[in-house]
């Protein structure tokens, strides 16, 4: 196979910090699609939550941290900077242009952001652009596609795709679901951590942690 059609997965988040969870997610997509590569995408200013509590600046350095052991993922800093809201199909845009389209993309989208997919900007084209890994956390109730808005249903209905071999003959337009690892991690429970004074060893890598306290953050 032709490396530049090896599928690239996409994880956006605001990352504040990066944790286990993150990494774990990125993994275990990788292993289920047979991805070439994961890129890290750390969110400008993300139209449906407040801003990150550390500066742009923090928070690439713990994901180049965090990363930095493993040669399949990669930080992609595309949406820093932007000085007004960032959305998804702006960043999937971007990123086509820079891998052709030829080269499969898959968005990782949690399942409690896709049963509100239909708040996002033009929803309907992020499956002209890429191809949509719905990740659901064991911690939710169970994905019930019944649930998703009427004028997403069947939408949905008809990516869905359950076998994920011939993801590499598409470069984009179908949608995957995977349930993940149960690891109970959030950014939010991390800073709460450290605000708290104890230690969030172990729900982030080390470099990350070690960061954290060089630079008295979240504190």
């Amino acid at each position: 196979m032709d490396n530049l059609k090896k599928p690239i997965g996409i994880l956006g988040g605001s990352f504040d910090p990066i944790h286990l969870g993150h990494l774990r997610l990125a993994q275990e997509a990788m292993d289920f699609l047979r991805l070439g590569q994961v890129r890290f995408i750390p969110a400008g200013h993300p139209p449906h939550r407040g801003p990150p509590k550390v500066a742009d600046v923090h928070r690439l350095a713990m994901l180049e941290r965090a990363l930095r052991d493993n040669p399949s993922f990669r930080v992609d800093p595309r949406e820093l900077g932007n000085t007004t809201p960032t959305y998804t199909i702006d960043t999937l845009e971007s990123m086509r242009a820079d891998v052709g389209q030829v080269t499969p993309l898959v968005l990782f989208v949690g399942a409690d952001q896709f049963m509100v997919l239909h708040t996002w900007r033009r929803w309907q084209a992020l499956t002209d652009l890429a191809h949509i890994l719905v990740a659901m956390r064991p911690s939710m109730e169970p994905f019930a596609p019944d649930g998703l808005a009427p004028e997403v249903s069947a939408w949905f209905r008809a990516r869905l795709k359950v076998d994920p071999g011939g993801i590499r003959d598409h470069a984009a337009g179908h949608i995957f679901l995977l349930g993940l690892t149960p690891l109970a991690i959030s950014s939010t429970a991390i800073r709460a951590t450290i605000a708290a004074g104890n230690s969030p060893r172990y729900l982030l890598p080390d470099p990350v942690l070690d960061y954290i306290r060089a630079n008295n953050l979240y504190t």
